[in-house]
């Protein structure tokens, strides 16, 4: 199984090249909806909100944000309680396709995270920040919020350097597919 691992900033269209690459043939396993399935797990629920004392769980997501907003600090706690538990999950995912002739993982502080070992390819998915400042607030982010996340990921330059193959997404929907398509083609003749 060749393991590709997704990686870019916040907002560059790590989701739509993952789609784009699994072409729906391959698994994806995405980091940000296992954690947005967290947020729906009582244990998780529990754990948070015993962490920043929260008197009740109602709109948790939005209480986190808030006080991102306030103390950046609290974030860093927040990924103390995400990141093993995300890790856990990848590696369930990585058991149960071990038979897929290419699974796709997208995890955006996958190097942050020090997870490169797991991975055969590295694809860093890259975007100028307005383009992608722009992207967030229309799905309904926040630009403080946008600009915190930015800081705690590494630079896209370092990024780069870790990655087996760079994809921009500056342009047009067509023009991604098409530089995804060769992208899956060059990751083929690996195998």
């Amino acid at each position: 199984m060749i393991k590709i691992g997704i990686v870019g900033s916040l907002a560059s269209g790590k989701t739509t090249v993952a789609k784009l690459m699994s072409h729906n043939r391959h698994p994806i396993f995405s980091a940000d909806k296992t954690v947005k399935a967290f947020y729906k797990k009582k244990f998780f629920i529990n754990k948070v909100k015993k962490e920043f004392n929260f008197k009740n769980t109602r709109n948790l997501k939005n209480k986190i944000k808030n006080l991102i907003k306030k103390d950046k600090k609290i974030l860093k706690t927040l990924e103390l309680i995400i990141h093993p538990l995300v890790r856990r999950e990848m590696k369930i995912f990585m058991k149960r396709k071990k038979n897929s002739k290419i699974s796709i993982f997208e995890i955006p502080l996958l190097i942050e995270s020090k997870l490169t070992r797991y991975f055969d390819l590295i694809v860093f998915v890259g975007a100028k920040k307005n383009i992608r400042l722009r992207r967030y607030v229309e799905k309904g982010g926040n630009k403080k919020i946008f600009t915190i996340l930015e800081k705690r990921q590494s630079k896209p330059s370092k990024k780069i350097k870790i990655s087996d193959h760079v994809i921009y997404n500056n342009k047009s929907i067509k023009i991604l597919k098409k530089n995804v398509k060769k992208t899956i083609k060059k990751i083929l003749l690996y195998d």
